[in-house]
């Protein structure tokens, strides 16, 4: 397996796919699950020519399952590591859900101070903060992550069964399609993941402002969000980053739920081939 090693001694996976000499499209995942939630993004862009690589989050997937630095630093700091480890340049940074969070927060704090970055999209991603705070009225009540933890802990096996057959592709919407395949697959990368870091994660994706970081943003930034995301809804999430970034181009997709990457590829991913020709 091709891993790198962070200063803080944590093994990162991570897939480097396509020609070296090619542009880099860089994918940050969603909690709790792995790169591998990108197959369909990632043999799309590589059959286009592109240079394409994700990790593993630590403690997510096959990195090391360490049992701390669960937090948006590390995992910004982790994501360098492999960027630095590559050496990745002119790149474009996909972040969905908690690593459009890891994507902004490495953006902001790595890539673009060191010249690296070409653009960044984030998809149902939690910028600007998730979590209900005097300064977010909007958010989402504490309680809401503190049961998310609550279940994780009580039979994260079920709980990672009723996530994706519910809310998470909104498979519990009249007349859905459901497919047992992608809760499956769902499932699967969730397991494989340690049971600490995912509920540290929760912490990480919901508490964590991303506020000062969208606004030191200057690259072109492309801000994609379904209007029946159940699980980051876009009113405190997609309408107010779009105002907080530089250069944002926003869209809206009509009744896209959450995990949109993977029931509507056939929509997303020409999308995103057009704002990076763009």
């Amino acid at each position: 397996m091709s891993t790198v090693t962070t200063k803080d001694g944590v093994e990162i996976f991570y897939k480097d796919w396509g020609p070296k000499t090619a542009q880099p499209i860089m994918f940050h995942h969603g909690w709790p699950l792995c790169s591998d939630d990108w197959d369909a993004q990632m043999l799309f862009f590589l059959d286009k020519g592109y240079r394409v690589v994700a990790h593993d989050r630590r403690g997510h997937g096959r990195s090391t399952q360490v049992g701390d630095g669960h937090d948006m630093d590390h995992y910004a700091a982790d994501a360098a590591a492999v960027v630095e480890h590559l050496d990745l340049r002119n790149t474009v940074h996909i972040g969905h859900s908690t690593g459009g969070g890891e994507a902004t927060h490495y953006v902001a704090r790595h890539g673009q101070p060191q010249g690296r970055v070409a653009k960044l999209v984030i998809i149902g991603a939690v910028p600007p903060i998730m979590v209900k705070t005097d300064a977010n009225p909007g958010g989402l009540p504490i309680e809401v992550f503190d049961d998310l933890r609550r279940q994780l802990a009580a039979n994260r096996s079920q709980f990672y069964r009723d996530l994706p057959a519910g809310p998470f592709y909104s498979f519990n919407r009249p007349g859905a399609k459901v497919s047992e395949p992608i809760i499956n697959n769902w499932w699967r990368q969730g397991m494989i993941g340690g049971a600490k870091a995912h509920y540290d994660g929760i912490k990480a994706f919901s508490e964590t402002d991303f506020t000062e970081d969208l606004k030191i943003i200057t690259v072109p930034t492309f801000v994609m969000h379904g209007d029946d995301d159940q699980i980051v809804p876009i009113a405190d999430s997609a309408l107010l980053s779009s105002k907080l970034l530089q250069n944002a181009t926003l869209k809206v997709y009509d009744k896209f739920p959450h995990g949109m990457c993977t029931t509507h590829a056939d929509i997303i991913n020409p999308d995103i081939l057009a704002f990076i020709k763009g």
